[in-house]
């Protein structure tokens, strides 16, 4: 195993940058730099840095000591903590780069090694990642509890579960020529696997996580000049769409990303829909907007637009509310004076909150959604089965798929594509 190095913090200049070393020649490197032997493990000890090759002071630096395998990536692992500056930092990673045995490490690598070496599951470290990208408060909650191993303690539950079950059928099995005892254990896990598939569903049934981490889409519809773009310019706060008294002036969709209560969120602005348009570029504007409004997961409807295909959370917007009288149904703003825009987005949170996944539930991405469903499937095919020997390979089949979640099962390309989005360093 070669040992890896790389700045852990981020760029230079800062007060403080933590360069982090791991793998089995940390020590070696250590005591090279500081020629001190190694110190106790974890304590923090102020100490000259030198290149070894010609003994150039390169900075005074606390340096700390993590033998494996209780270290983050289950290694020796060494940490630097130096001054920020562009020349010291160039200067301590070129020194590294001349010790035998060290290279650079490629992104995602230290975390990488902490999956390999069985300090973190996959479901952490994709919480990790998440955690690095989080942007609102919201995806940040769901990141941390991702890291904190909810999803791990959720499936090691039901694998806890299965295990149980596999043994009872494996020793129903092995005294298959008493039909009684075969009978009599088939019979009774039917009740516990139907429990399991129930338990597992639901989260399935939850928000995807998708929701959190890309946002929710917000689309605003209606006919031409009915206050569309001048709505979501209100609502973002900026001058997004053009807004004109020509009908049809908004040919195709517009999207603009805020973070509303902590959520992210895309509102859209889509082309006016009317029946009666010849303009060839207007009619596939209209076209977008009935599609925006089949795949949003929140729908602003102007002028009493309807669709009964979409499967949105509607919310009925009458505006220009300065302008006319008389009561209408759903909510009544004016983008230009103001008026009833607080209702409107204290509406928008509350059918935002309606969409996502609860705040102390575990949010399931799409990969964990169709591992977990592979795994209601097996199992379903047990319910009323006799044959031992079924129910022990759908049990099998479930079970791997459950392990798929935490990475139980080998998915090499997929590692690939995931420690490749973390940064270098990390």
């Amino acid at each position: 195993m070669e040992t890896i190095f790389a700045l852990s913090s981020g760029s230079p200049p800062a007060g403080i940058a933590v360069v982090r070393v791991s793998g089995p020649n940390s020590g070696a490197a250590l005591v090279a730099l500081t020629r001190k032997k190694l110190a106790d493990p974890r304590i923090a000890v102020l100490a000259i840095l030198f290149n070894p090759s010609d003994g150039t002071p390169l900075d005074r630096a606390l340096t700390l000591w993590f033998p494996g395998p209780s270290s983050v990536t289950g290694e020796d692992v060494v940490e630097l903590h130096l001054h920020g500056g562009r020349a010291v930092v160039a200067a301590v990673l070129n020194t590294l780069s001349q010790l035998e045995g060290l290279r650079q490490a490629e992104p995602g690598e230290f975390t990488r090694r902490a999956f390999e070496n069985g300090r973190i599951d996959l479901a952490e470290a994709e919480g990790l990642a998440d955690l690095l990208s989080a942007e609102t408060e919201a995806q940040r909650r769901s990141a941390i509890a991702q890291v904190g191993g909810s999803l791990h303690r959720l499936t090691e539950g039901w694998t806890r579960q299965l295990l149980k079950i596999s043994a009872r059928v494996e020793a129903a099995i092995d005294f298959s020529d008493e039909d009684d005892v075969a009978d009599t254990v088939v019979s009774q896990i039917d009740a516990e696997v139907l429990s399991i598939v129930a338990s597992i569903k639901e989260k399935i049934d939850n928000p995807p996580a998708e929701r959190l981490k890309y946002g929710l889409r917000v689309a605003v519809l209606g006919p031409p000049n009915s206050g569309k773009s001048t709505l979501l310019n209100r609502l973002i706060s900026r001058e997004a769409a053009i807004v004109s008294d020509i009908p049809g002036t908004t040919r195709d969709v517009i999207e603009a990303h805020v973070t509303l209560g902590g959520v992210p969120l895309i509102f859209i602005d889509t082309a006016g829909i009317r029946h009666d348009a010849s303009d060839p570029i207007e009619q596939i504007g209209i076209s977008r907007s009935y599609s925006e409004g089949r795949v949003a997961d929140i729908i602003l409807a102007l002028g009493g637009w309807h669709d009964p295909e979409t499967t949105a959370l509607v919310l009925d917007v009458t505006t220009k509310g300065d302008l006319i009288d008389g009561e209408h149904s759903g909510l009544t703003v004016s983008a230009h004076t103001g008026q009833g825009m607080a209702e409107l987005l204290e509406a928008i949170n509350a059918a935002a909150a309606s969409c996502l996944p609860p705040p102390d539930q575990v949010a399931l991405a799409l990969r964990h959604r169709i591992a977990l469903g592979k795994a209601c499937a097996a199992l379903t095919v047990i319910a009323g089965e006799e044959d031992e020997l079924i129910v022990a390979e759908q049990v099998r089949i479930a079970l791997l798929a459950v392990g798929e979640v935490t990475g139980g099962t080998d998915a090499e390309d997929m590692l690939d594509i995931l420690f490749g989005s973390f940064c270098i360093g990390k």
